[in-house]
């Protein structure tokens, strides 16, 4: 018999073999300084384009004030308890009312994590005579809660309404036989490519098919829609989404993150989540930031003016010299390049130290072998001139990545790892 732990030592997986060389630059990164547009990394200023803020809350004065005065009031741990034994509070019941009002929903529920509670809710909602119907390129919370699911699942091509119509077929097929439904779940908008789910078009299915739809939104609230009430509202079909997921970690800049839908399957879920029902109520003085947080967005629509104005300078900059950011729909913006993982290290090694950029990287096996794509997150705090500075950087080091440069800085890396 094997010794469980033979596997790690053998293989560190497709990441972890790049460990000694990555970790503390590459991956596990550690940015200091107030959370801005331009923040430290290794003692310089770097113009920082990976983080999830959005609308600029994380330092708005009024949200630190309001953050304190919580966290000075309410501790760190008030209310103790889950929720259905002795963490329930007033002020629990109104951030859900007040969220479900602003996504046009009967009723709202807390989650402590926006990871963990789609895990939750998508074990809570099907059961295993039930299908599911998922895009191949769902996030990793999404997959995840797939995986708990007892029954079948299919999944179809990434924003491919036919290839969609035809799982479904599949999956209305095998319903018949198991006397269960199913439930279709997309991204409102997909965060690494930055696409919106083609809620649209998905929802037009209903009329072919039954089927329950379940959206996970955690980059489009805040930042998509007129009032920011995310992609289903930008698209004009958000009372057709069944149940509605978004995060505070995004446009509100915290911890948490709540489900939404007709009072009744609200009411089901929160006597069945999991996660939920036998974990720590959210604290306090997360509950009075994101109530804080919730009236900027509806009150304050200059955020979101904000946040557009450098996304459209942003994107429209590099398509005007000539780098491929996809089909992105939103805020997130990635910029595609080719090029092994060594030169995508010597690259981003780059960008930090003699441009000041810190963005994200991606590689294999996010993306296909071959491939970098550098992840960008634009904000309200951002400036033009972070802008103009950026697109600058990325000219330069996309002629030192075609004329063989990274090629050259990363052969001992190459060398040294046996590739």
């Amino acid at each position: 018999m094997k010794d469980l732990f033979e596997k790690i030592y053998r293989d560190k997986g497709p990441l972890g073999k790049w460990a000694a060389q990555a970790e503390g630059y590459f991956v596990f990164p550690k940015l200091e300084g107030e959370i801005s547009n331009r923040m430290k990394f290794q003692g310089k200023e770097v113009i920082t384009w990976s983080i999830n803020d959005y609308l600029g809350l994380a330092n708005h004065p009024e949200v630190r004030k309001v953050d304190a005065e919580a966290a000075a009031q309410y501790g760190s741990a008030y209310p103790m308890g889950a929720r259905m034994m002795s963490g329930h509070t007033d002020l629990h019941e109104q951030l859900q009312s007040e969220l479900a009002e602003f996504v046009n929903k009967e009723a709202a529920y807390l989650l402590n994590f926006g990871y963990q509670g789609m895990v939750s809710t998508i074990d809570a909602l099907v059961s295993k005579d039930d299908i599911i119907v998922y895009d191949v390129d769902a996030h990793a919370c999404i997959i995840d809660g797939v995986r708990l699911h007892m029954g079948k699942r299919f999944t179809y091509k990434h924003n491919d309404v036919e290839s969609l119509e035809k799982n479904l077929e599949r999956a209305t097929k095998m319903a018949e036989q198991t006397g269960g439904g199913i439930l279709v779940i997309s991204e409102g908008v997909f965060g690494m490519r930055g696409e919106q789910g083609r809620l649209k078009e998905i929802v037009a299915l209903k009329e072919k098919f039954n089927f329950r739809l379940f959206v996970d939104d955690a980059h489009g609230f805040g930042t998509l829609g007129k009032t920011g009430a995310g992609a289903g509202e930008e698209q004009g079909v958000q009372d057709d989404i069944d149940v509605y997921f978004a995060t505070f970690a995004k446009s509100m800049a915290s911890t948490g993150a709540f489900i939404a839908a007709d009072q009744e399957i609200i009411d089901y879920l929160k006597y069945n989540l999991r996660s939920q029902m036998f974990a720590k109520s959210l604290q306090m003085q997360l509950v009075v930031g994101a109530l804080k947080r919730l009236d900027m967005l509806r009150t304050m629509p200059e955020l979101k003016k904000n946040l557009w104005t450098i996304v459209d300078a942003l994107q429209s900059g590099l398509k005007e010299r000539g780098f491929d950011i996809g089909t992105t729909q939103s805020c997130v913006t990635p910029v595609y390049l080719k090029g092994s993982i060594p030169e995508a290290m010597a690259l981003v090694k780059d960008l930090r130290e003699n441009h000041g950029i810190f963005c994200s990287i991606v590689v294999y096996p996010v993306i296909p072998k071959g491939m970098i794509l550098l992840r960008m997150i634009p904000t309200a705090t951002h400036t033009l001139e972070d802008v103009r500075d950026t697109l600058d950087a990325f000219d330069a080091i996309r002629d030192r990545l075609v004329n063989g440069t990274y090629k050259r800085m990363s052969a001992a890396l190459i060398a040294a790892m046996g590739e």
